[in-house]
């Protein structure tokens, strides 16, 4: 498994916009092979400050499988219009988990 991590900068006063786009957005990335799941939160100090996790099956998955898609196009289109900058995306896999029990 594979966790996608990318910081997003949403241009101000465009936040409400953005979050209604992006629950649009969610069900194209969520009907895509290779998809697990993902999570979008709201920082707490910039509130145009967004970081999107989402996990997949393999960096191929996303990288190839998603961005290759036309449904991509159809995500560019709903929420690239929102970031400045534009994000910097990056893979990562566990290395180490903790669990409080």
């Amino acid at each position: 498994m594979i966790l996608e991590h990318a910081p997003l900068t949403v241009r101000p006063g465009m936040e409400d916009d953005f979050e209604r786009a992006f629950a649009r957005a969610s069900a194209i990335i969520a009907s895509m092979p290779g998809f697990l799941d993902l999570a979008l939160a709201r920082c707490v100090e910039r509130p145009n400050g967004y970081l999107l996790l989402v996990h997949w099956e393999s960096v191929e998955h996303h990288e190839v499988g998603f961005r290759g898609s036309p449904e991509y196009q159809e995500w560019k289109a709903l929420l690239h219009h929102f970031y400045d900058p534009f994000p910097t995306v990056e893979h990562f896999e566990t290395v180490l988990t903790a669990d409080p029990r």
